[in-house]
């Protein structure tokens, strides 16, 4: 059994509309410090919303509003006071499509290191190394930092937009259908490396495929329509769900 860890971020009763439609229903949960957790449910049920919701990306969208809460550390990150940009230092995201910048592979993941303030090339090259490697990529790229970050696989590319983020240290780490148009083998790079970084980060992952979901997480919270229907330790979701919707969808009756 998962022992319990410090609670990082928790919500309480949040809701989030786009202009009049509601798109998520009085969602409260907890996710413990270095847990890997799996928001999983049909396509357009809240997850992603949910998801986005933790660093504020959904403030971009001009319709958008929320009420309730959601806390990292105590702090309801909603707040008026709350710096958005250091918000987003604090929680990184990584998308569903990688999105390489442009640039070469050295100044994808130095950029958030520039945005941070000036450091020194010694101290920029140290942190870039070591994000590559913490991404598995280093061994892979180490010899052509000066290209094309274009030129990469599609795996590849996934793995530098997770160096990019984690270069920042960020405390959690969001995961919006990271592995979804990757192959088999860079999934499974993916996978590995999701279980190596929730020691040092709290991880959140959107997910359609239940097996990985099963595979990497701690945790599962299954959404439908908006709501959260149920959250519990993933092999009591998958095993023995207490709600019938989720029981529904995890044996493939809907969804």
């Amino acid at each position: 059994m998962a022992k319990d860890n410090p609670i990082k971020l928790r919500t309480e009763n949040f809701n989030v509309y786009y202009g009049s439609k509601r798109a998520l229903h009085n969602v409260s949960t907890e996710i413990q410090a270095n847990k890997v957790v799996a928001f999983i449910g049909p396509s357009g049920c809240g997850k992603s919303t949910f998801l986005r919701s933790m660093n504020r990306m959904n403030d971009l969208i001009d319709t958008f509003h929320s009420e309730g809460e959601i806390e990292i550390d105590g702090l309801n990150i909603y707040d008026k006071s709350v710096d958005v940009v250091q918000l987003r230092n604090r929680v990184g995201m990584v998308f569903q499509k990688s999105i390489p910048f442009p640039k070469s592979i050295y100044e994808n993941v130095a950029f958030g290191l520039r945005l941070a303030g000036k450091m020194a090339k010694s101290e920029i090259d140290g942190i870039i190394e070591q994000s590559l490697k913490r991404a598995a990529l280093w061994d892979e790229i180490k010899d052509r930092l000066n290209d094309s970050a274009m030129g990469l696989s599609g795996g590849q590319q996934q793995r530098l937009c997770i160096a990019r983020a984690i270069a920042v240290n960020p405390e959690i780490l969001l995961m919006d259908e990271p592995c979804s148009a990757l192959d088999p083998i860079s999934t499974a790079k993916v996978e590995e490396l999701i279980a190596e970084l929730k020691v040092d980060y709290t991880i959140v992952i959107v997910t359609h495929n239940m097996q990985q979901a099963a595979r990497v997480s701690d945790y599962t919270g299954f959404f439908y329509m908006g709501n959260m229907v149920e959250f519990d330790r993933t092999r009591t979701i998958f095993t023995s769900p207490s709600k019938k919707e989720t029981e529904d969808y995890i044996t493939g009756r809907f969804g």
